[in-house]
C-alpha cells in the first residue's frame, strides 16, 4: 500500500537489502519493527517490496525523529540480527522529500 504522507517537506529513509537464504525469523521481526516504528513520534508511513532485493521506505517528520528511531533499543537489536543473520548486504539512504505527486485511477 502507498503511504499517505503530509505535504512536503519531510524525510524518507530508504533501506535496500539482499537477504540470506531462508526466513530465520525475519518476517516476524520485520512486522514487529513496522508496528514499533508506527508508535514513534515523527513517523509518517512506510512502503515495502521484496523480490531479488528488498526496498523499504519509511517516512519521517524530521531528522531528529529518524535519529531517535535509529537509537531505539529494539531497533538496534533488529539491526544487529540483520548483520549477523538476515542480510548479505544492505544500504541505507536518508533524503529530504521536497515534492511529491499523486495519481489515483478512478474506480470503475
Amino acid at each position: 500500500m502507498i503511504a499517505e504522507t503530509p505535504k512536503p517537506p519531510y524525510y524518507a529513509v530508504i533501506f535496500t537489502s539482499v537477504k540470506t537464504e531462508g526466513d530465520n525469523g525475519y518476517g516476524d521481526m520485520a512486522d514487529k519493527m513496522v508496528e514499533l516504528a508506527r508508535q514513534q513520534d515523527g513517523f509518517l508511513g512506510v512502503e515495502s517490496a521484496r523480490e531479488e532485493i528488498g526496498i523499504t521506505v519509511s517516512y519521517w517528520r524530521d531528522l531528529e525523529s529518524i535519529k531517535k528511531w535509529k537509537e531505539h533499543t529494539e531497533h538496534k537489536i533488529a539491526r544487529d540480527k540483520g548483520r549477523e543473520i538476515w542480510y548479505k548486504s544492505f544500504k541505507t539512504r536518508i533524503t529530504r522529500v521536497e515534492r511529491d505527486y499523486d495519481f489515483h485511477k478512478p474506480e470503475e
